[in-house]
């Protein structure tokens, strides 16, 4: 029997993005519809958002304007109605340019919980106008955490979410929505009885911990970080109220679009490759290092990098090894991306030292990131956690050995190398340390001298299936155990 699923999330890709809920956010909704289930997807409409037709899209008939009133507040929102990019999945816009006219997705005002409670309450009440009764609530992050209280207190009167059962996806526990305690009035209703010991002991209220309380199933991006965020350390605070749910935290690793991340079709390529024919590769590399001005031998190894520059992914530990390594190895390095200025300098700083072997190019360049992907021999993510991570899962598509830190998705996804056993697809290596990932590093350049072991090791990589026509179906499972809706 197919589902009713509402699935709400504050960004959606390509719509708007600033992390990996949005790569989740525009993907999974579709799948799910492709299988039969009916699917209805709410997410703001940010003035930032360049798709003219999600702009141009009609107004739902009876959610023109719709009032709504947050403790003091008031604000009046509409529904726009749309589809998904590349889909007919149903997409409701939230038209509340009073809180989503803004040059970012996400601020640091005052009124950031009034953005996002507009948000959930817009949800709801487009269910409500829609007549649409879902079998599932999925909410995704801190923005969209109180929807199950909610259920609770503001919409507990509403026959049409009797049976509706709520799921959290958690993304990134290090982004948790805490805001004052006064807050809670402007979440309306009789919330007080529902609310954690900490909010009433005048600590403030943490949307995130609200929602594992209330939330009826919690999942996360990798069986992996499903555990790291039950400990001290990976919980960010939530450790104890995640191990205090008797159903647990339930890990799905993150899936792959293979329509966009496969060597064999990518249309920022020139060369395409498989694991039947793998010259493409070489050739890809030999017009990246031409494209870079880059003056070493293709035959020596290179190594990429594609990230937000954040602490969060590792970069502090390439300070005091990545130069040393540069200078006493064989190799090159293509670094992308954009963050904080002290990782940004590091990697110029690099580029200046070894000109002839190091380019860094600041911010995104999405044909860049495709082409780094595919012509780089090895890929590096040392990061200090990492709930799923994607970029691994496409260096393994395009043949190129992840160098991964065992934490999160990464342990999910990529094995230790064995040249005995030709068993594995890259290197993985266990502590946050300097010594740890130079030892990742220099073991990956000297398995690349066994060029008929890394062949394998490519070919190994490559025929990894991360793809979401299987990950859906565990989201599938997951739905249909908690509502008792079978097939």
């Amino acid at each position: 029997m197919p589902l009713k699923i509402c699935f709400v999330a504050s960004e959606i890709a390509p719509l708007a993005k600033t992390g990996g809920l949005a790569d989740v956010a525009g993907v999974l909704p579709k799948h799910l519809h492709a299988l039969g289930h009916d699917v209805r997807v709410f997410m703001p409409l940010y003035s930032t958002m360049s798709n003219g037709a999600v702009h141009h899209a009609p107004t739902l008939d009876n959610a023109h304007r719709v009032p709504l009133a947050l403790g003091p507040h008031r604000y009046w929102f509409s529904l726009l109605e749309a589809r998904l990019p590349n889909s007919s999945v149903p997409l409701y816009l939230v038209h509340c340019p009073e809180v989503f006219d803004r040059p970012s997705l996400y601020t640091s005002g005052a009124d950031e919980h009034l953005r996002f409670l507009v948000l959930q309450r817009a949800a709801l009440e487009g269910c409500q106008r829609l007549q649409f009764a879902p079998d599932v609530l999925h909410c995704n992050d801190w923005h969209t955490a109180l929807m199950p209280m909610l259920l609770k207190s503001v919409y507990s009167w509403d026959r049409l979410f009797a049976a509706t059962r709520s799921v959290l996806s958690i993304h990134n526990i290090g982004y948790q929505g805490v805001f004052g305690a006064g807050t809670a009035y402007d979440i309306g209703g009789d919330v007080r009885h529902l609310l954690s010991p900490e909010t009433l002991a005048g600590a403030g209220i943490n949307w995130l911990r609200e929602g594992v309380r209330h939330a009826d199933r919690v999942t996360t991006v990798s069986p992996t970080y499903a555990q790291e965020i039950c400990g001290p350390i990976g919980g960010h605070g939530l450790d104890g109220v995640l191990r205090a749910r008797p159903d647990g935290v339930v890990g799905i690793l993150n899936g792959v679009d293979y329509s966009e991340w496969n060597p064999a079709t990518d249309r920022y390529l020139k060369h395409h490759f498989s694991p039947q024919d793998l010259s493409g590769k070489r050739a890809t590399k030999r017009s990246l290092l031409d494209w870079l001005n880059l003056s070493v031998s293709d035959s020596a190894p290179m190594m990429g990098i594609v990230s937000r520059m954040t602490v969060q992914k590792g970069f502090d530990l390439l300070f005091d090894s990545l130069p040393h390594i540069l200078s006493t190895r064989d190799m090159s390095l293509v670094a992308l991306g954009s963050g904080e200025p002290r990782y940004e300098n590091f990697f110029v700083g690099l580029q200046q030292r070894f000109p002839d072997r190091v380019v860094f190019h600041r911010g995104y360049h999405e044909e860049l990131s495709h082409l780094i992907e595919a012509g780089s021999d090895m890929f590096l993510m040392p990061s200090q956690y990492e709930p799923c991570g994607l970029n691994q899962m496409y260096s393994l598509k395009y043949g190129t050995a992840p160098i991964v830190r065992r934490t999160g998705g990464l342990a999910d996804s990529v094995q230790m190398w064995d040249p005995a056993t030709r068993q594995g697809t890259g290197v993985v290596f266990n502590d946050f340390d300097v010594p740890a990932v130079t030892w990742a590093i220099h073991t990956a350049l000297d398995f690349y001298k066994d060029q008929d072991g890394w062949r394998q090791l490519m070919l190994n990589g490559m025929a990894q299936d991360f793809s979401w026509d299987k990950q859906t179906g565990e989201y599938v499972r997951l739905y249909r155990e908690l509502t008792g809706i079978t097939s």
